[in-house]
């Protein structure tokens, strides 16, 4: 799991703020297929919202970890439902602060 400076993570929550979901976790739960997406997602968008369907914190922000933890990303920022993260593309198109 990657780590962010407070600095970065609040420009990349300014970023995040005006998009919308592109990965949404149902009532299955995290399953590989839901990882997969997340690690495509990522390659194409370097940033994204993930739609967390369960109502309960403690196993969103579990989510968040197991999601991290599995695509290399840094977690951003959990607001409710949703979940922000981050991962470099080889060509990084976000460029942050130091």
């Amino acid at each position: 799991m990657a780590s962010l400076t407070p600095a970065q993570r609040q420009f990349l929550k300014g970023l995040a703020h005006s998009r919308q979901p592109v990965v949404m976790i149902g009532s299955h739960g995290l399953t590989p297929a839901v990882l997969k997406e997340v690690d495509h997602a990522l390659q194409a968008h370097e940033l994204i919202k993930i739609k967390a369907g369960s109502d309960e914190a403690g196993i969103r922000h579990a989510w968040l970890e197991e999601i991290c933890t599995a695509t290399g990303a840094a977690p951003v920022q959990q607001i409710g439902k949703m979940l922000v993260v981050y991962r470099a593309a080889a060509k990084p198109a976000i460029v942050l602060p130091s």
